[in-house]
């Protein structure tokens, strides 16, 4: 069970909405099925990333891992929004979006730990899980690579004409990287219906995201002409209420939109960052602001019993070790296949 001071707030509280790019959540209401559903999510992905957590110590996870624990109700909340056909990309920072889109948890581990079971058959890891099927298109290692591809899949999901959108996460450090204003400005002009969602988690690597851009998204958003709202991005229901407004309206007029949500990264910029560069004093900052634990408050006035809690705990741990139990028995990839996939089979003639 999460005690006050399992997760730690490092993020200044969002400000209030406004302006004339703002999305109007006047009128919107998250019933307490929708937020028990969000919450389901949001705790599937604390703990698959305390699971790997506890790999990545015990050697199993090869390369870096990025832990998005703290930033849970952005990806539950957003994708709990969206339907099979719309698309979605990430970041380095994306097993939670990754999970939320509705990736199998078997392969997702599998394809973490390097094993031919794994949604890339072992050769994508943590940085670059996919699952095309399900609308996946990625996470990538490259700050702000995700955004182009995203803005690409709303083009031809534009083109298709059947109301399905494009969904890109990116961190605050992402906006100082020109294809991102690339993108900004492509989508205006040809009105496609992407949704950027910034984690604005106060954090560009190891230094505060003040020192990085020379101005704010809502400025950038102001300027473009895009519609932007800003949310508290610990709070799921604020989140939900402002991504379901601003889907809704996407879907019927096909344009883009921006929802800048304020977090915590609580874990260091990778497992291993010491965070010596944080102050001392933050860990007791805003430990009350847990995702889980704001979202847990919620249902609980609104008559959400304990046991509830207690038997989603359960059915998620179960879920989770079957899931693991089955990566960790899969096959390593056979060095032969190495050249799979690489090449295109075509039988046509070519020269």
């Amino acid at each position: 069970m999460n005690t006050e001071s399992d997760i730690i707030n490092f993020s200044k509280p969002a400000q209030k909405r406004a302006g004339k790019h703002s999305a109007d959540t006047s009128g919107q209401v998250v019933k307490t099925d929708i937020l028990q559903g969000i919450y389901r999510m949001m705790l599937l992905i604390r703990r698959a990333e305390e699971t790997l957590q506890k790999l990545f110590l015990d050697g199993k996870v090869p390369g870096f891992l990025h832990l998005s624990i703290g930033q849970e109700a952005v990806a539950a909340a957003v994708s709990s929004c969206l339907g099979a056909r719309d698309t979605v990309s990430s970041n380095h920072r994306g097993h939670g979006h990754t999970i939320a889109k509705g990736v199998a948890l078997e392969g997702f581990f599998a394809e973490i730990l390097g094993k031919a079971t794994g949604l890339c058959k072992g050769r994508g890891g943590s940085m670059h899980v996919a699952d095309l099927k399900i609308g996946m298109l990625g996470a990538n290692g490259i700050v702000g690579a995700g955004i182009p591809i995203t803005t690409g899949s709303a083009l031809a999901l534009k083109l298709q004409g059947e109301g399905h959108i494009a969904v890109v996460y990116f961190g605050d450090g992402a906006l100082a990287e020109g294809v991102v204003h690339e993108c900004f400005n492509i989508a205006k002009l040809w009105s496609l219906p992407v949704l950027f969602v910034c984690e604005n988690n106060g954090w560009s690597e190891f230094s505060p995201t003040d020192r990085q851009l020379a101005t704010s998204l809502r400025q950038m958003a102001t300027a473009y002409g895009i519609s932007y709202d800003e949310v508290d991005g610990n709070d799921a229901r604020d989140v939900r209420a402002s991504a379901e407004a601003t889907i809704s309206v996407m879907r019927s007029e096909a344009r883009p939109a921006i929802l800048e949500c304020r977090t915590t990264r609580v874990r260091g910029h990778f497992e291993g960052d010491k965070q010596d560069y944080r102050h001392a004093d933050e860990a007791a900052e805003m430990a009350a602001r847990d995702p889980l634990l704001v979202t847990r408050r919620q249902l609980k006035s609104e008559g959400v019993a304990d046991d509830w809690f207690t038997r989603l705990a359960e059915t998620t741990e179960a879920e989770i070790d079957t899931a693991l139990a089955a990566a960790l028995a899969a096959p390593e990839p056979n060095p032969k296949d190495i050249l799979a996939d690489v090449y295109t089979v075509s039988g046509g003639r070519h020269g």
